[in-house]
């Protein structure tokens, strides 16, 4: 599974560059996946927790420690397996969704889903203190770890799993750098009755409950994407596409599930015959992340346009040659453009691959039979024929694959920059996490600033921008340190005005001023600068 979605996005990215420079890239890119898998590379299956409380009623929080981890170990760079391919596993070996599973069953499941590593857990009750542990289960050598545990009461529930999926990736890789506190601010400020009204909904098996859940998790918590996310599947799934597409909006395109949430805002407005926006969502994800189906859904959308669809599905076909669908649509729309020997070659290869395809079958009989031809009037255009059939639409987005496919990518992008001296690889991965900072993704940028630390050490913009991802997650003297190391090795603004805000959050104006002063002496135009003067100048404080 994982080769085959590499070879993929090598063939994708590839394409681009010359085949010199591809080999060579190539290569790298294959040895920094073996690196990778080592390490970070590990598939990983995180199970529900048991619940050892004696509470029914506390029967979501085993689902919700396997969220969090999932989640925050996403987030770290780790490659987990989601909750859906979880339950295709189970239902596949003929097990209950809700199934507790013992160890050799757990094993069979890892088996199933190619995962590397398994993590278990258990949590109890005791004096109104949640306990829990967890344990990493390693399927190469069946072995098991060490149990780690956390405890707390359930109104500190989100930093007792954040902080444990903290524990779990340093014990997954202890060269991990991301500090706990940005684990424990990357929920922030994420309610508990929010997130229990999530989990109740993902879990659910009503669409009514879903949807009635989930609305209460954007009421409670506006902020929280992944009940956005979840309540637009749920209208989708209802088939209430105007909803899904409105609901699933509310997710800007920097969020780290956009690709998911565009494939099926995408598949709403088909369904709705908005083929102009359809077109639009499914080229935003095919632009990112080129997946056979995705090419495939944006040329079935511009074909309804009445547009030549033509190259998305060979694109398709070149990445993923043994699915029918592909060919059938190809051979649609080689026959609108009267290319009438290419279609047949399509649709031949279609039926190979599906030979009881009926409607396969019908077009290749249509398309063999001279008499159906139509001339097309103007050969620069696709001709209009109401007898053909309509391009097939995926109708399923796998999580795992777009994951893993990001993943992938990011290996590749990981080799180029090993080819960069030092000074760039830290100068391009200070610039990834300031994105990712921009967009609020903490846990993300810091894996950006602490890497471009460890290309070069004395990069002065990597040790401004842990200074703001220490900010952010209210770890003051640690972005007080930090700032001041960007500041020793190099004077930047940046720097001067994490100082100051944080002077000016303790209501220290004569140091903030000060601050200020110095970024503006180092740029006297900078806005940032002008607004912080502005805001110390406000409280009564005149900046020199």
């Amino acid at each position: 599974m994982r080769l085959k979605s590499f070879s993929l996005l090598l063939i994708v990215v590839l394409s681009a560059i010359p085949a010199a420079s591809s080999r060579a890239v190539a290569q790298e890119a294959s040895a920094t996946a073996s690196r990778a898998e080592e390490k970070q590379g590990r598939l990983l299956l995180v199970l529900p927790f048991a619940n050892q409380t004696g509470q029914q009623s506390l029967d979501w929080i085993g689902e919700a420690a396997a969220d969090i981890l999932n989640r925050r170990l996403n987030s770290a760079g780790f490659l987990s397996i989601s909750r859906g391919d979880r339950l295709y596993a189970l239902d596949r070996l003929g097990l209950p969704l809700n199934l507790a599973p013992s160890r050799a069953t757990t094993i069979r499941i890892a088996e199933n889903l190619d995962a590397d590593d398994v993590i278990v857990g258990s949590y109890t009750l005791e004096n109104g203190q949640l306990g829990f542990k967890a344990q990493i289960l390693d399927i190469g050598t069946l072995t098991l770890s060490a149990p780690l545990t956390q405890q707390a009461e359930l109104k500190s529930l989100m930093d007792t799993l954040n902080g444990l999926a903290w524990n779990v990736a340093r014990k997954l890789d202890p060269s991990y750098a991301v500090a706990e506190q940005t684990f424990l601010a990357a929920d922030s400020p994420l309610r508990v009755d929010a997130f229990e009204a999530y989990i109740r909904g993902v879990t659910t098996d009503s669409p009514t409950d879903r949807i009635v859940h989930m609305r209460e998790a954007v009421r409670l918590s506006p902020s929280f994407m992944p009940a956005w996310l979840a309540l637009g599947r749920a209208y989708f799934s209802n088939q209430n596409y105007d909803e899904a597409a409105e609901t699933l909006g509310h997710l800007s395109k920097d969020d780290p599930n956009a690709l998911e949430a565009d494939f099926y805002r995408g598949l709403a407005f088909f369904y709705t015959a908005n083929y102009m926006k359809a077109e639009d969502a499914f080229a935003f994800v095919s632009l990112r992340l080129p997946l056979p189906e995705v090419v495939n859904n944006q040329g079935v959308a511009a074909s309804r346009r009445g547009r030549d669809a033509g190259p998305q599905f060979q694109q398709a076909i070149a990445a993923d040659p043994r699915d029918e669908d592909y060919h059938f649509n190809l051979a649609v729309a080689l026959r609108k453009r009267n290319d009438i020997p290419g279609a047949i070659r399509e649709i031949d290869a279609a039926l190979k691959l599906r030979p009881l395809d009926s409607e396969a079958q019908t077009f290749s009989t249509q398309l063999k039979d001279p008499s159906t031809i139509k001339v097309n009037p103007d050969p620069g255009k696709a001709i209009v024929d109401d007898s053909l059939p309509l391009e097939r639409i995926k109708r399923s987005y796998s999580e795992t694959s777009f994951r893993q496919a990001a993943f992938e990518m990011e290996q590749l992008q990981s080799a180029r920059l090993a080819a960069l001296p030092p000074a760039a690889q830290a100068a391009s991965l200070v610039k990834d996490g300031e994105q990712f900072l921009n967009r609020g993704l903490i846990l993300e940028a810091e894996r950006e600033f602490q890497s471009a630390l460890h290309a070069d050490p004395n990069s002065a913009a990597a040790h401004e921008g842990l200074a703001e991802v220490r900010e952010h997650s209210r770890d003051v003297d640690a972005a007080r340190q930090e700032a001041q190391k960007s500041l020793t090795l190099q004077p930047n603004v940046p720097a001067h005005l994490v100082l100051a805000r944080l002077d000016l959050a303790t209501n220290q104006l004569a140091p903030a001023a000060s601050e200020v002063s110095a970024a503006l002496k180092i740029d006297p135009n900078n806005a940032n600068a002008k607004g912080m003067k502005q805001a110390v100048e406000a409280r009564g404080q005149q900046v020199p």
